[in-house]
């Protein structure tokens, strides 16, 4: 729960540039993952322990709090660099671990830093939390509960004064957007059969993203199947029962997408913030939840629909492979200099091309995520329509660029023309 009392928006962070677009866009909490003990391990670049401070110092001028996610399964081996690691958290005064292990949880308590509690750990019942709440604040309830349920354990909680470490009640955390899997929150071993590369230690190979045929050993028949995608859910969305996933009394609302580039994190968290306030001021309603939706669907995702939050018992299965989103990015330039009293950004165009009238991305480590429309430019020192590679260009721009920055063209793709189709 935010400090004005709304339902708190948590960001996913993969790395800086996307830190930065959850920060540029409204996310009231930002969770992230250190080297290699994280459920993204390698969808990520994920930060290292070195980056804790500038974590902290960039989400802290924002108020902005910051969670390590430490949510796989732990061995011996591991423990040394778990409590290393806890260590460096709490000395980097990051506000809290999200951690499924017992001995994380464990070590965490000890040395006084907070403890949310994984959805790794499944919890499904009243029970559990207050079992949880002798160690932890927050708990993410099991992706598979619905409205009522969630409802319920909030009752409950208020009911029985179930309080965490703090003193305080527990506050209840779910899934709002992103990714689902197929397996019971995500304890999946299909990638650890097949390759031997666990998903519980963050190493998924996504074998549920493929298509697959079912066929009969006796006969070699092939049987037809309405979808060949027979174990890839489609992504979640709660934006157009917002509303009531809030009056569940739930107090923390989380985005998937650690391994997501910065500009979904930018189009998902803006939308969200918007869809929060607008509850909250009492502006919600059908007419911007189609806006909303609209804008979603340009980012990464596998078409969307409402999980388990309404009872259903099964998922809904994506049609394809990857992404559905109506828009992609292409690149086209790097950064090269920012003239601050001008506010001039330079740029070396390197791959396609770029003209007036283009919808431009420019993603970066500090820059964020930053979208617009090129109305004018100059292309080697002069007023240009066109640029083509090798050219340097210039244009107006509100932010500071840097060398590290990538400029990218969006366009549009052939699902934004059957969205169209299907209007």
């Amino acid at each position: 729960m935010t400090r004005d009392n709304k339902i708190e928006l948590m960001a996913p962070a993969g790395d800086f540039a996307a830190m930065q677009a959850a920060l540029d866009n409204g996310a009231d909490s930002i969770y992230f993952g250190v080297e290699q003990l994280n459920m993204r391990a390698r969808a990520t670049v994920n930060f290292t322990m070195d980056d804790l401070e500038e974590i902290v110092e960039r989400c802290e001028a924002k108020g902005v709090r910051t969670y390590l996610t430490l949510n796989t399964i732990i061995f011996d081996h591991d423990l040394k660099v778990i409590k290393k690691l806890v260590d460096r958290a709490k000395e980097a005064k990051i506000t809290a671990v999200i951690a499924m292990d017992q001995a994380v949880i464990s070590y965490a308590h000890s040395v006084g830093l907070e403890i949310h509690i994984s959805t790794q750990l499944n919890i499904t019942n009243l029970e559990t939390v207050k079992f949880y709440s002798h160690f932890a604040d927050t708990m993410v309830m099991a992706r598979e509960l619905s409205l009522r349920q969630v409802k319920f354990i909030v009752d409950g909680i208020i009911r029985d004064d179930v309080r965490g470490p703090s003193g305080q009640l527990v506050e209840v955390e779910v899934f709002g957007h992103g990714a689902l899997c197929m397996a019971t929150s995500g304890k999946c071993y299909l990638s650890l059969h097949d390759e031997n590369s666990s998903a519980n230690r963050g190493a998924c190979k996504q074998e549920c993203r493929r298509a697959y045929e079912v066929k009969d050993l006796e006969t070699g028949n092939i049987l037809k199947i309405e979808n060949e995608y027979i174990m890839s859910p489609k992504d979640l969305a709660v934006i157009n029962f917002l509303d009531e996933l809030i009056e569940t009394g739930a107090k923390v609302l989380k985005i998937e997408g650690r391994g997501r580039a910065p500009e979904y994190v930018a189009t998902v968290i803006r939308n969200y913030r918007e869809a929060i306030d607008a509850y909250y001021d009492g502006t919600f309603s059908d007419e911007k939840v189609a806006d909303w939706m609209e804008s979603l669907r340009t980012v990464y995702n596998r078409d969307f629909w409402g999980g388990y939050l309404y009872g259903k018992e099964l998922g809904e299965w994506a049609g394809t492979s990857g992404s559905q989103a109506t828009q992609k990015k292409t690149y086209i330039a790097k950064g090269r200099h920012y003239y601050p009293k001008p506010e001039i950004g330079e740029f070396l165009v390197e791959a396609h091309g770029m003209k007036i009238g283009e919808h431009l991305l420019i993603t970066g480590p500090t820059t964020g995520a930053q979208e617009f429309v090129l109305e004018s430019m100059m292309v080697n020192d002069v007023n240009a329509e066109v640029a083509k590679r090798g050219d340097v260009v210039t244009m107006k721009l509100p932010f500071r660029i840097r060398p590290s920055d990538r400029m990218y063209k969006i366009e549009k793709t052939e699902f934004a023309q059957k969205k169209l189709i299907e209007q």
